[in-house]
């Protein structure tokens, strides 16, 4: 049963959209630039925050973690909330959240409550996010509408997350606090317009009591976010981290078990053995994770070690964010024409080669025109197929699950790349320790000898992640070409009885 007696526009299906659809659109893309601004603004602002809050570097790091953790361990819940509670009230109510916690982080001068503003905002974009597309895709018929609305609002996410770097440099050169509270006025000026242009919907008529299936989901993506990120400074084989992840399985299984047996599931477990799902979950893991991990890593050795300012690395970095907003312009007739299977596999190679590239090349004394923009032209081709893997994701989804297949790529997104980034972390972290002497741990040399097996984990996943593309792929065009003998094979009875 459809979650919603709102039946798209006819404009939003349309080659031309009318005022109030843009305004939707616009307003949608806006709230996940903020996402992605928010993340990487803080990235930039640590160093300012942990000198005048006096926190350690352990503690520093939770103001990412703490978001990450809200962010991507109820990012499930949050997408079938709005299925099940109304697609608009879920998002003014979270909008709503986000910008309060934006300006209360901005008021803080304590570490611990800071942090706490950071996971309630987490937990605000866990709601914002998945709402946000499942409004588009059931708002743009599936098609060319649709194709060319979702390249438009998964560029403003990477755009947001590109611009971020600018605009932290700038905001922490004024004063860190300014990088929690500037997105407070664009998220208000957000949920008032939101109020005008989101369509209203009805909630859901069946499946809105699992309380239990929420609990457990919710818990057990808390607990596996929360163990993943906390791994590398426990030790993956210490007590906590595995019976953490004892505690992780075992929520795991009661959730599936009551989703079997309820009459109502919060999530229909049947979604996930939709293919182009899995497929482009994968994929979002694979682009995801390995460009934050490799991201992570040239920001440490291109500032700590070889001396760039904040603002030069985020300069150094801009070909691949003006790459993703210049690919709004073609990216959905690339789709319309090709399909989004050969799109994200191709996209998804090119982008690993970019990563082999970096590998290869990368020493103490890089050129910026011989090396370092080669391989940022590749990484940013690899992130021209992101608005594909968002078409792959939804397509075929019908309009009352639409907010859980956002979820779920979502949730695959964050907690994916969370863990690949712990992992990197932990590569780095065993390669930075094994050096000996005062000289060999802080000379260029010997940082990058540290950082280059994270790399090159990155490029494997990156590469994993193209191979899955590719047999993917391959699996679709067999299906269509034996989908397409089918009918040729039946009529063969009827033209000999017709003899």
């Amino acid at each position: 049963m459809s979650s919603s007696t709102h039946t798209p526009a006819p404009t939003a299906g349309a080659t031309r959209w009318s005022r109030r659809t843009w305004g939707l659109l616009i307003t949608l893309c806006v709230v996940l630039f903020l996402d992605g601004l928010d993340v990487s603004m803080i990235g930039v602002a640590l160093p300012s925050i942990g000198a005048e809050l006096d926190l350690s570097t352990p503690t520093l790091q939770w103001l990412i973690s703490g978001y990450v953790l809200g962010y991507g361990g109820l990012l499930l819940v949050g997408g079938r909330t709005a299925d099940l509670l109304g697609r608009r009230r879920v998002f003014l109510i979270a909008l709503a959240v986000f910008a309060a916690a934006s300006l209360l982080g901005g008021l803080v001068s304590s570490g611990p409550l800071l942090i706490a503003t950071r996971f309630i905002k987490g937990l605000a974009a866990a709601f914002t996010a998945p709402t946000g597309l499942s409004i588009i895709t059931t708002n743009f018929a599936e098609g060319p509408a649709r194709n060319k609305a979702l390249s438009i609002y998964t560029v403003f996410g990477a755009g947001g997350y590109s611009s971020g770097l600018l605009f932290g440099g700038l905001m922490t050169g004024v004063g860190w606090r300014w990088t929690f509270l500037l997105p407070v006025p664009i998220a208000l000026l957000a949920l008032v317009a939101a109020s005008f242009v989101v369509p209203r919907d009805e909630p859901a008529q069946e499946g809105g009591h699992d309380l239990l299936g929420a609990l457990t989901s919710g818990a057990a993506m808390l607990l596996l976010v929360y163990t993943v990120v906390s791994a590398p400074e426990a030790g993956w084989a210490s007590a906590r981290t595995v019976l953490s992840f004892v505690g992780v399985a075992a929520l795991f299984v009661a959730f599936v078990t009551i989703e079997r047996r309820i009459a109502h599931p919060l999530v229909r477990l049947g979604i996930l053995r939709k293919g182009t799902l899995v497929r482009a979950s994968i994929a979002i893991v694979a682009v995801g994770g390995s460009y934050f991990s490799w991201q992570f890593i040239v920001t440490l050795f291109f500032q700590d070690a070889l001396g760039w300012s904040p603002l030069q690395l985020a300069l150094a970095l801009l070909p691949i964010g003006l790459m993703v907003t210049l690919s709004a312009i073609f990216s959905d007739r690339l789709v319309d024409r090709f399909g989004t299977g050969p799109i994200i596999a191709v996209t998804m190679a090119v982008m690993a080669l970019g990563y082999v590239l970096f590998v290869v090349g990368l020493d103490t004394t890089p050129s910026y025109a011989a090396m370092l923009l080669p391989t940022l032209i590749l990484i940013g081709i690899g992130w021209v197929g992101f608005p594909a893997i968002n078409i792959q994701a939804t397509s075929g989804i019908e309009d009352d699950e639409q907010g859980l297949a956002a979820g779920v790529l979502q949730t695959s997104m964050q907690v994916g790349a969370a863990i690949v980034l712990a992992v990197t972390t932990a590569i780095i972290a065993s390669g930075t320790t094994g050096a000996t002497g005062a000289t060999a741990a802080t000379t260029p040399g010997a940082v990058l000898d540290g950082f280059r097996p994270g790399l090159v984990f990155a490029a494997a996943v990156s590469a994993a992640g193209a191979l899955v593309a590719i047999a993917g792929l391959a699996l679709e065009r067999r299906g269509s070409r034996r989908t397409a003998s089918e009918p040729a094979a039946d009529l063969e009875p009827a033209l000999v009885d017709a003899a």
